[in-house]
C-alpha cells in the first residue's frame, strides 16, 4: 500500500470515527435525561424488588445484549430493573455509581466487577445494608458479593490461546489487545491465554496495549504496535470491540500478513470473518448471563441457597461455522 492510499484509509476511518462519536453522543443525552428521572424518581414500578443493573459502558453491544436478557427474564419474574450506566468505560464512575445505588436502597445490584479495594468495600456495604450484590462479566472474588454470574475467562482465554497456537503458524510474535488493566475478566483471559502461548514453541508476546473499550482506539493500538514491532504476525483482542478494529488497523498499516482474534460475536466481527481480515472469536453469551443472574436473584429473594458462582457456556465462531448459528450465542461449553 503506498502513501496515498494509506493516508485516504487514515481519513476514512477518522471520518468514520467522528459519525459514530456523534451518533454516540446524541443517543447517550437521551439516556443520561432517563437516568436522572430514574434516580429523582425511585424505582417507579410495580414489582416488590427493585435491582439496579450498572452497565460498564453504554451503547456497547456486549452490555447491550446482556441488558437484553436481563429485561426478559425480570419482565418474565415480575422484578423491576433500573439501568444506570457511565457514557464511557470509567471504573471511578462506576464506583461513584455503586454509592449511588447503595443510597437508592435497592433489593439487589447487578454490577461489573473492578479490581480494587475501594470497590471491594462498596460491595461489603451494600452487603452489609442488605441489598445483594451479583457481578456479571467480571467477578470481584476478594469482595462479599452474593455470585459472579457469567463466562469463565481464564478458560476462555486458554481457549483464545489454543486457537492462536494450534493454527497452521506454528511460531511467531504476538501483539495483545485488552480493554483496560483495571476489569478482571480481561487479566484472567490475558492470564489464560499467556500460558498456552508461552508454552508453545516459538510464540512470544511482544506488546500488550489498551483500547477503553473502543474499536478506534483498538485500530490506533494496531498500527502503532505493528509499526514499532513488524515482526508480529499475530493480533488478538480480549474485548468484543478489539477484533474489528484490530482488523481495520492492520488493514491501515499495509499489512496483509497477520492473522487476528477476538472475542465475542458482533456484526463488525461477523463481517470481518466472512471477508478473511479476522481467523474467529471467542464467542460469550451475554444475554444468557443477564438472564440467569436475575434468575439467580429471584431464587435468592424466594430464601433458595444460590451458588457463588455460575459459569455460562462459551464457544469458538470461524469461517467454518458462521452461517451454522442463528445468532452468534454459541452452542456449548468449550472445552
Amino acid at each position: 500500500m503506498n502513501t496515498r492510499h494509506k493516508w485516504l484509509a487514515a481519513m476514512t476511518v477518522m471520518l468514520a470515527a467522528l459519525l459514530f462519536v456523534l451518533y454516540e453522543f446524541v443517543t447517550a443525552a437521551a439516556q443520561n435525561v432517563k437516568l436522572v428521572r430514574e434516580m429523582e424518581n425511585g424505582a417507579g414500578h410495580p414489582s416488590d424488588k427493585r435491582v439496579i443493573l450498572i452497565s460498564q459502558e453504554q451503547n456497547t453491544p456486549y452490555w447491550q445484549m446482556l441488558e437484553q436478557g436481563v429485561a426478559e427474564a425480570a419482565d418474565e419474574l415480575g422484578i423491576g430493573v433500573e439501568y444506570w450506566a457511565p457514557y464511557r468505560t470509567n471504573p471511578e464512575e462506576q464506583i461513584n455509581l455503586l454509592a449511588k445505588a447503595i443510597a437508592a436502597k435497592p433489593d439487589a445490584v447487578l454490577i461489573q466487577g473492578i479490581k480494587g479495594d475501594p470497590y471491594d468495600r462498596l460491595i461489603d456495604q451494600a452487603e452489609e445494608a442488605g441489598i445483594a450484590v451479583v457481578t456479571v462479566d467480571s467477578d470481584a472474588p476478594e469482595s462479599k458479593r452474593l455470585a459472579y454470574v457469567g463466562t469463565d475467562n481464564l478458560a476462555a482465554g486458554r481457549l483464545l490461546g489454543e486457537l492462536v497456537a494450534g493454527g497452521e503458524e506454528t511460531h511467531g510474535s504476538i501483539g495483545v489487545i485488552i480493554s483496560s488493566p483495571e476489569a478482571d475478566n480481561q487479566q484472567l483471559r490475558l492470564k489464560g491465554f499467556r500460558s498456552v502461548v508461552e508454552s508453545a514453541d516459538g510464540y512470544t508476546i511482544a506488546a500488550i496495549g489498551q483500547s477503553k473499550l473502543s474499536r478506534i482506539e483498538a485500530a490506533r493500538q494496531t498500527v502503532e504496535m505493528l509499526t514499532a514491532h513488524p515482526e508480529i504476525s499475530t493480533m488478538v483482542g480480549l474485548s468484543g470491540l478489539d477484533a474489528p478494529g484490530i482488523a481495520e488497523g492492520v488493514k491501515v498499516a499495509g499489512r496483509t500478513d497477520v492473522r487476528v482474534f477476538g472475542f465475542d460475536d458482533l456484526e463488525a466481527t461477523r463481517e470481518a470473518i466472512a471477508a478473511g481480515s479476522v481467523a474467529a472469536t471467542v464467542v460469550q453469551q451475554p444475554k444468557m448471563i443477564g438472564q440467569e443472574a436475575i434468575r439467580l436473584l429471584n431464587r435468592y429473594f424466594a430464601g433458595e441457597s444460590v451458588s457463588d458462582i455460575s459459569y455460562t457456556p462459551f464457544t469458538v465462531l470461524n469461517g467454518s461455522n458462521l452461517n451454522g448459528t442463528e445468532d452468534g450465542s454459541g452452542q456449548g461449553e468449550a472445552p
